[in-house]
């Protein structure tokens, strides 16, 4: 799974590295995150057709959105579960992501994320949680697969508001490959570049190949190591959530 992750670049640094468009607004203040947590407005990345005609051309965007999906039937904002990953296996078929997934896919971008593997049982009788942090060991950054979808209330929807629209995203996970599973059976799937055009595509269906786990060499790329339990309590942020516990 991925419940937590850093990232420490800004929409407009983001959007020249991969020559896309800033559309995050001003208003918006998506700053550097040490430990990004679900329901929060992080960084995405998509491919849109000019003004949503088919016949305009696709461009790429990042964008602003809520990590936490809200399926476009949802009634009440805040209600129901906290869509933040979906399984790759089926995200094409449940029906929460099913419709995402066919032309609303997205990236997102993270130096790293978090991940918590059951230590020694502490003094209150319970296993105790020690968190890894995983980054590329190049320094690069990561770009994660995700669905996107729009919501908006069904007043909103009456009223033909479209300023009312909100936008909200998940991470896929899949299985762990070589040693992060020793951590967790569970990972975000890594999207390369080369695959970004096929993955972020609106007019074409999901290929079923980019689904699978990722291919051992890149998973072998990501270091793996202990950190910090300051990184438990989301109110702590900052750099030294990074740094190898020696």
């Amino acid at each position: 799974m991925c419940g937590r992750y850093a990232v420490t670049t800004d929409p407009a640094k983001l959007a020249a590295e991969i020559d896309a468009r800033n559309e995050v607004p001003d208003t918006d203040e998506v700053t550097p995150d040490y430990n990004v947590a679900p329901s929060t407005t992080v960084l995405t990345v998509v491919d849109r057709h000019e003004r949503g005609e088919a016949a305009e051309p696709v461009d790429r965007r990042v964008r602003a959105m809520r990590w936490g999906l809200i399926p476009p039937w949802t009634k009440e904002f805040g209600k129901g579960p906290l869509l933040f990953n979906a399984r790759a296996e089926t995200a094409a078929t449940k029906p929460a992501f099913r419709a995402a997934a066919k032309n609303k896919r997205c990236l997102f971008p993270m130096d790293g994320w978090y991940e918590w593997r059951k230590g020694p049982v502490g003094p209150d009788g319970k296993p105790t949680k020690i968190p890894y942090y995983m980054s590329p060991r190049d320094g690069s950054r990561l770009y994660m697969a995700g669905l996107w979808a729009a919501w908006r209330s069904p007043e909103a929807r009456e009223a033909g508001d479209d300023d009312a629209w909100i936008s909200s995203a998940t991470i896929l996970t899949t299985e762990s490959v070589g040693a992060h599973r020793e951590i967790h059976d569970r990972m975000p799937l890594v999207m390369p570049y080369e695959y970004w055009h096929d993955w972020l595509d609106p007019d074409r269906p999901v290929d079923p190949a980019l689904l699978e786990p990722p291919a051992p060499e890149l998973a072998d790329a990501i270091d793996i190591r202990e950190v910090s339990p300051l990184v438990n309590r989301v109110a702590n942020n900052g750099p030294e959530l990074l740094e190898p516990v020696s």
